[in-house]
């Protein structure tokens, strides 16, 4: 008996190697992956062969445009794949680490994804000084949104023309407010993460599901699970170079082609630090970044 033909279709929901399907005009699949390798991310298209009524194999991945994961030496997180837009979620309380809103940042840069940042919880009294902590990065062109995900008029008014028509990742470290902030843009993601938990057989709360929504106005949010570390293990050198988009007029001055820009003579980069042309702490994460992949590389 002759194999069913393959079908394509989109990953809308992943959990661990359990995979949420949309088939191209043939409604949903539970599909799962066979072998080791690296699995589909949500956003991705994908080839699957049918099994019974309702599940099937993904056979394979199509290409993609980009893909957004982090990576440490114990693991890899994808988050998502063929996205037109990062949406980081930080808030005044609990304070946001600028640490990993910076690694978040460099991992976008790499993959070539734009970001926007909306700075949450607005009414409270922190609010300022925390949209003050990231005046670095909106100077060099990540856009700033200020916003309360408790008013709903706020939310649709200030990021509905922004995430209109896109794939957006919607990402976060815990705390910040961004299942609010997804219930306000998409008012029926309750029962729809309920039901693609139910299909999926992992529970109502998992906190390790991934999931895609339509947006009532056109384009699509990817929710992932929030975050409380960001390695980026998978990037080479020259990609984390490109994640600082301050240092490409400075390396321009560098005497080394070779440069690493952490301790060459006649480095244009550290010269800018000197000069105040580059922020410290930037090129301090830079180096941390930097010494974190050699030193996973060396063991």
């Amino acid at each position: 008996m002759a194999e069913p033909a393959a079908l394509q279709g989109l990953v809308i929901a992943a959990h661990g190697r359990h995979y949420d399907v949309e088939i191209d005009g043939d409604g949903h699949r539970q599909c799962y992956t066979r072998g080791k390798k690296a699995g589909p991310a949500v956003g991705d298209r994908v080839r699957v062969r049918p099994e019974g009524r309702q599940e099937g194999v993904i056979l394979d991945i199509l290409p993609r445009r980009n893909l957004f994961y982090r990576s440490d030496a114990q693991r890899s997180k994808q988050f998502a794949a063929n996205i037109d837009q990062l949406l980081l979620v930080l808030a005044p309380e609990p304070e946001f680490s600028e640490d990993l809103t910076g690694r978040a940042l460099v991992a976008a840069a790499s993959a070539g994804v734009p970001a926007l940042i909306v700075l949450n919880k607005a009414d409270l009294p922190g609010a300022a000084a925390a949209r003050a902590r990231l005046a670095t990065v909106e100077s060099l062109g990540t856009p700033v949104i200020m916003l309360s995900a408790l008013d709903m008029d706020q939310v649709r008014t200030l990021l509905g023309p922004r995430l209109r028509d896109r794939l957006t990742l919607l990402l976060g470290q815990s705390g910040m407010g961004k299942s609010t902030l997804l219930n306000a843009l998409v008012p029926e993601a309750l029962a729809a993460t309920r039901a693609h938990s139910e299909a999926l057989g992992t529970g109502r709360h998992t906190t390790t599901r991934t999931q895609r929504y339509a947006l009532p106005g056109g384009g699509g949010l990817i929710d992932s699970p929030g975050f409380q570390a960001f390695g980026l293990q998978h990037l080479s050198a020259h990609d984390i170079e490109q994640g600082f988009p301050e240092f490409a007029r400075p390396i321009a001055e560098c005497r080394f082609y070779n440069c690493t820009h952490r301790h060459e003579p006649g480095c244009g980069v550290l010269a800018a630090v000197e000069r105040g042309d580059v922020r410290a702490e930037r090129h301090a994460l830079y180096m941390r970044i930097l010494a974190e992949n050699e030193a996973a590389r060396r063991y």
